[in-house]
């Protein structure tokens, strides 16, 4: 006879076998591989299937250069060489070698060719990001010696969802309204109201805000690089829902203008008593790991191609301008320049430049004619991005479009939209309370998910069973 144990035990484990097998779906929709542990507790861990072009098979894991560089120092035979890359690669490839050691610089790039390293990229953000991005760095400067092992751009690709500040739209009562009354429409503080419902969102900008306002015993009114640290950490923490819609929002009006240009706060890190000369910044920038990859990122991302109708040769807008977006925190911060304009660029001038004023102008046109970067924001302001699903806070495909601004607000109660990830679990840790049950009104809205525990279902099941 089954015991009530027993019961459950059996019960449990064919509800988890039903979890396991959608999750294994939803991993396959998302292009993505999943491996789901055993066990009642068990959480399921994420392995990415796409492989990076041109990488050995060991890297096509989708590894980081931190990772890989561990494993390759691990084991005995890929540390030496990784060593030796180093040593031939130091200054830039500036220090002269003599052709012994040119021999075994190339041994060296070759024999790393087959290891995990090859290929390998970084995440904008990540824990310990400087020391993934020396590694890559080193690998990058192997071209020197006739082969190349990573690309062109030190970071992953990212690719986040849109769903999330469209659902913070409605639930702070504030939707787009028809084309007929888009003039009425402010994006630029509907941008801040959606910030300010979301969790992380509001968190992190109150954090930049008062590190950037906040007077300095030694800096003076205020603390730059405590400043700049908050920003990055804002603009790589924050959805580009979010981020995007404070910084590019469109303005008509100077007031509006101004209220965005203020978005960084400016007057800390941005702007300083004089400009200083843009080759002093770009050296500066070049000799910090961070920055460096930023600005090799914002080139690769953002590289004109006037012809093109996105004026953009990667024909990726959302790109460009989360591109944009990582170099605000560095030495070369850009900003907009007025509040009249959208232009931008960073606070630097080729007024002192000298022998370089050539080089200078070329490094303020990445910004003042980059028609990539222009259309980009250009096209974010106008909800026609190319590669993004357009911009504005807007419902959510397939949402009522008659919701009123009565809307409840506490439609996501229980869920922040930056919270809601790949990584959450697609049911609760088991334990003796009920599911709780959604109010009327989020039933009506339908943006929050009721997700019961395996034993709750057991339990409907059994009792179903007895009729």
């Amino acid at each position: 006879m089954l015991t009530l144990g027993g019961f459950q035990d059996l019960c449990l484990d064919k509800v988890l076998e039903m979890f396991k097998h959608l999750r294994r779906i939803h991993g396959w929709l998302a292009g993505t591989t999943w491996a789901v542990g055993g066990g009642v507790k068990g959480r399921a861990q994420k392995t990415p299937s796409r492989g990076l072009g041109g990488a050995s098979a060991a890297a096509e894991g989708g590894r980081d250069c931190l990772s890989a560089g561990d494993a390759c120092s691990g084991d005995d035979a890929c540390s030496p060489r990784l060593r030796t890359l180093r040593q031939c690669v130091a200054g830039d490839g500036s220090v002269k070698l003599g052709p012994g050691a040119r021999n075994q610089c190339e041994n060296a790039v070759t024999a790393l060719s087959s290891t995990p390293l090859r290929g390998c990229r970084c995440k904008r953000g990540m824990k310990k990001e400087k020391n993934c991005l020396s590694i890559y760095w080193s690998l990058q400067q192997a071209v020197l010696h006739g082969l190349s092992l990573v690309q062109d751009f030190p970071y992953e690709p990212e690719e986040r969802g849109s769903d999330y500040v469209r659902l913070a739209s409605i639930a702070a009562g504030f939707v787009s309204p028809p084309e007929s009354e888009a003039t009425t429409v402010n994006r630029c503080l509907d941008a801040a109201k959606a910030c300010n419902i979301d969790e992380t969102c509001q968190k992190l900008r109150t954090e930049y805000v008062s590190s950037c306002i906040q007077p300095s015993a030694r800096s003076g009114p205020c603390n730059r690089p405590k400043c700049n640290k908050a920003l990055r950490k804002f603009f790589d923490r924050v959805p580009p829902d979010y981020t995007h819609e404070l910084l590019f929002c469109p303005c008509t009006d100077t007031a509006c203008a101004e209220r965005r240009r203020q978005t960084v706060v400016p007057a800390c890190s941005y702007e300083d008593r004089d400009k200083p000369g843009c080759p002093a910044q770009l050296r500066a920038c070049k000799a910090d790991y961070v920055c460096r990859s930023r600005w090799a990122q914002f080139q690769y991302d953002c590289q004109p191609r006037p012809e093109s109708a996105s004026g953009c040769k990667r024909e990726n807008h959302a790109a460009c301008l989360l591109a944009y977006t990582g170099l605000i925190g560095s030495t070369i911060t850009p900003n907009y320049l007025d509040n009249s304009t959208s232009n931008v660029g960073p606070w630097c001038s080729c007024a002192t430049s000298g022998h370089q004023r050539e080089q200078c102008a070329d490094f303020l046109a990445s910004f003042h004619r980059n028609v990539c970067l222009r259309k980009a924001i250009e096209a974010f302001g106008n909800s026609s991005d190319v590669k993004t699903g357009g911009g504005g806070i807007a419902p959510r495909p397939g949402a009522d479009p008659a919701v009123s601004t009565e809307t409840p607000p506490n439609v996501l109660r229980e869920e922040i939209p930056t919270q809601v990830n790949g990584n959450e679990r697609l049911w609760s840790d088991v334990d003796s309370r009920p599911p709780s049950s959604p109010d009327l009104s989020e039933r009506n809205a339908g943006a929050t998910a009721v997700r019961p525990s395996p034993l709750a279902v057991c339990w409907l099941l059994a009792l179903l069973g007895r009729r």
